[in-house]
C-alpha cells in the first residue's frame, strides 16, 4: 500500500508530482508536433524542419530528466525483490533503508559530478551545431534533476513509505 493508498501524501507532494507530471506531458507533446512537422517536410515538401533533431534530442534530455525526481518519488525505479520473501519484516525495513541510501549517494555524487562538467561545457561555450543553442543549462538542468532525485531518496530514509510504496513492506 502507498501514501497516496493510505493518505498519507502531503499536499506539497501532490503539488510537486502534479507540475514535473505537467512539465513532462507539455514537453512530450511538443516532442511530438516537432516530430510531425520535421516528417511531414522532410516527406511532402523535401524541406526538414531546421534543427529539429537538435530540437529533439534536447527535449529528449528534458524529458528523461524532469521524470526522473517523479520516478524516484513513487519508487517506480526497477527493482528485484527477490531476496524480500526471505527476509523477516525487519530485514525488509533495513533492506530498503539501505537502498535508499545507496541511491542517495549515488545520485548526489553523480549531481555534483555532473554540475561540475556544466561549469566546464558553460566556460568553453559549447552549442549546438545548427541552431547554437548552449548546452550548459541543460547540463545544470540534468544536475538539479539528478540531485532533487538524491534528496527524495534521503528523504525517504527518514520518512519510509512516502511518495510511493516505500518499498517493500510485507
Amino acid at each position: 500500500m502507498n501514501a497516496q493508498e493510505t493518505g498519507r501524501e502531503r499536499p506539497w507532494e501532490r503539488r510537486f508530482d502534479a507540475a514535473l507530471g505537467f512539465s513532462a506531458s507539455v514537453i512530450l507533446f511538443v516532442l511530438m508536433i516537432v516530430t510531425f512537422v520535421d516528417v511531414l517536410g522532410r516527406y511532402l515538401f523535401n524541406s526538414p524542419l531546421r534543427g529539429a533533431f537538435e530540437g529533439t534530442e534536447l527535449m529528449l534530455l528534458v524529458l528523461i530528466f524532469a521524470g526522473l525526481p517523479l520516478v524516484s518519488h513513487a519508487d517506480e525505479h526497477v527493482t528485484m525483490d527477490f531476496i524480500d520473501n526471505i527476509l523477516p519484516a525487519g530485514g525488509r525495513r533495513i533492506s530498503v533503508a539501505l537502498s535508499q541510501l545507496v541511491c542517495a549517494a549515488t545520485m548526489l555524487g553523480l549531481a555534483w559530478l555532473i554540475w561540475l562538467k556544466a561549469g566546464k561545457i558553460a566556460a568553453y561555450g559549447d552549442t549546438t551545431d545548427v541552431l547554437r543553442i548552449e548546452l550548459a543549462p541543460f547540463v545544470y538542468f540534468m544536475a538539479i534533476m539528478i540531485a532533487l532525485s538524491g534528496l527524495i531518496h534521503g528523504w525517504k530514509i527518514l520518512h519510509p513509505g512516502t511518495g510511493g510504496t516505500g518499498g517493500p513492506t510485507t
